[in-house]
């Protein structure tokens, strides 16, 4: 379970194990917090994470070279980096650990398509030994990892879920209540740390503030923080005993914090997988815990919203694959400029392609970065006479093919290759050590991901309408998630046991969840505020939909701009900017996208 030292599995192996640990995680909260209590114990590890500097980079990469590291964590998006890839291949990996294992299920409630590929970069890396972990796999989860990292049933081990020192509240709620009703609850329990988990960015900033203005310590965290913020409200969270953080669901993922006291939810959480983890953070002392749902119907309408806007449309699909396949047989792309393309959503767009490598239509090779750009720290002159002969000649004629800008120096590698019948591999690795070396600062842009097509489908319209539909299935499915969360407040029996079963434990009633403290007496929460389309606000969309059919022709693109989701499509067109955005995100989308059907039923 959360809070049950899974990540001892892989810390304690590491120090016996001769070669380095990789441990894979998509959390960059865990890898600071955990670094940070590993050093204090005197035991080599690192991170490579997005927050790093290239100073940082490079003394990561000169430790791991050395083989002074004992773990190195990484994010799964590290291995698209052709620099990390190679210097791994020099290494001796002992162990791939991969945490939040659950990410590998295209059905479980945060698939990620980079875990997909992670057991081919464990092969490649030559990885003698292979774990996987995760607290919030169904049973049918588990079974997919099992069989996506080609993990035995006799070694997939599951240990019990239950928690019986954290008592389980659901208290219904409503948007304008919900403010009053927190405050009362922090006002009449005695102080300790607290997390107060919210959905969106802005509404950490206004639910903090509003219980500092009251004379709470609290502060908010979240991804639009930059990392030196986050890093300063974390660090002060760890030492508080009574600090509140008010969070998106970016916090709290492996922190090393044994003693916070309650976990209120503000807003209804996305799925129970969710819940088990945002709850695990509570009581991991042993101690009792109070974990708080203020369980408020409309809080559906956003949640919704962010499943809709992750389906493309039928005809984005199309286009995406009709470009994909005129291309030649070996082929590169650039994700950023497929998503604007196509109105996908990066992540949307990766996905697609993972499920077309799976299907055979492609083969991944490894990413590549289109420029590089360097500063020197010394002159050309005094880098040169560090070297002699061949390697001398080939660093003067790499350095004369970079073109100055102000202070930077730009270098198309592609064109280097080519103009100097170099390979690739050679190029990188001299930037790489100059930058090592501390002569360059070296930087690196324009991920490009190759491709070889391996067969081309017999009709991509079919392919198309293929995809589309397990994209509507997935959707189903998220959606399905959202009402088990309902379902779990509302349960006519122990709410304790309900989740348990969820993950595959059957548990008799627990005494101290809302139900079972309530004489067995099942919570009701109020249904959604009936909302009404304004016919005035929908016939402006209508206007608009005419001066931009491109973009706003589907529905479901009209019912995302209503709704105040943002696309690809919609920002390059500047309409996220546009008066009517958002102007109905009061109303559930489903409603929005069949009245724009209904008033223009000619675009699918």
């Amino acid at each position: 379970p959360t809070g049950g030292g899974k990540s001892l599995c892989y810390q304690l192996p590491a120090l016996a194990l001769p070669g380095i640990t990789l441990v894979v995680s998509p959390l960059i909260a865990l890898m600071k917090d955990q670094i940070d209590a590993l050093r204090a114990r005197g035991i080599a590890a690192q991170r490579l994470d997005s927050s790093l500097d290239a100073e940082g980079y490079r003394n990561v990469m000169d430790r791991l070279r050395s083989g002074e590291l004992r773990l190195l964590y990484v994010a799964p998006e590290r291995f698209n980096n052709e620099r990390f890839r190679q210097t791994l291949s020099q290494l001796r990996v002992s162990l791939f650990a991969v945490d939040e294992a659950h990410c590998i299920s295209e059905w479980g409630h945060n698939f990620r398509p980079d875990y997909l590929k992670l057991v081919g970069f464990a092969k490649a890396a030559k990885a003698e030994r292979l774990l996987a972990l995760t607290a919030t796999a169904t049973p049918a989860v588990l079974d997919d990892i099992c069989r996506v990292l080609d993990i035995g049933a006799d070694c997939a081990v599951r240990t019990a879920f239950y928690r019986p020192n954290l008592k389980l509240l659901f208290s219904p709620t409503t948007v304008e209540q919900r403010d009053h009703d927190l405050l009362a609850r922090l006002n009449e329990r005695p102080a300790g740390p607290t997390i107060v988990y919210v959905t969106l960015q802005r509404t950490a900033e206004q639910v903090a503030q509003r219980l500092a203005d009251a004379g709470h310590p609290a502060r908010a965290y979240h991804a639009g923080m930059d990392s030196d913020k986050r890093s300063v409200v974390q660090e002060w969270f760890v030492r508080s005993s009574d600090g509140i953080v008010v969070a998106t669901i970016a916090f709290g993922m492996g922190i090393d914090k044994a003693d916070i006291r309650y976990v209120y939810h503000y807003n209804l959480p996305k799925s129970l997988e969710n819940y088990a983890q945002e709850i695990g953070r509570a009581g991991r002392d042993g101690k009792n815990a109070v974990c708080e749902m203020l369980a408020c119907a409309d809080d559906q309408n956003t949640l919704e919203n962010f499943v809709y806007g992750d389906t493309p449309t039928a005809a984005a699909i199309d286009s995406f694959l009709h470009d994909l396949f005129a291309q030649e047989e070996e082929f590169d792309i650039s994700l950023s400029a497929l998503s604007r393309t196509h109105d996908l959503r990066e992540l949307v767009a990766r996905t697609l392609l993972t499920y077309l490598e799976l299907q055979g239509y492609l083969k991944g090779g490894t990413p590549f970065y289109a420029s590089y750009r360097f500063r020197p720290k010394m002159s050309s002159q005094d880098i040169l006479a560090r070297f002699q002969g061949p390697r001398r000649q080939f660093l003067a004629e790499l350095l004369r093919r970079a073109h100055k800008a102000r202070t930077w120096f730009d270098l198309d590698v592609d064109s280097a290759v080519a103009e100097m019948r170099q390979p690739r591999e050679r190029i990188v690795a001299a930037l790489d050590y100059l930058g090592e070396q501390d002569m360059l600062e070296v930087t690196a842009a324009g991920v490009r991901h190759r491709y070889r097509i391996l067969q081309r489908p017999d009709s991509v319209k079919a392919l198309a309408a293929k995809l589309y539909e397990h994209a509507l299935r997935r959707e189903e499915s998220e959606l399905a998630r959202l009402q088990q969360v309902l379902a779990l407040i509302e349960a006519d029996g122990c709410q304790v046991a309900a989740l348990s079963a969820h993950f595959g434990e059957q548990r008799d009633p627990c005494g101290h969840c809302a139900w079972c403290l309530n004489d067995g007496k099942p919570v009701r929460i109020p249904a959604r505020r009936k909302t009404e389309i304004d016919p005035a606000v929908c016939a402006e969309a209508m206007t608009l939909r005419r001066q931009h059919p491109a973009v706003l022709g589907p529905a479901r693109v009209v019912a995302r701009f209503l709704c105040g989701v943002s696309s690809p499509a919609l920002s390059k067109a500047k309409l996220t900017r546009h008066a009517l955005f958002g102007r109905l995100a009061h109303v559930p989308f489903a409603a929005v996208e069949k009245h724009a059907q209904e008033s223009a039923p000619a675009t699918a």
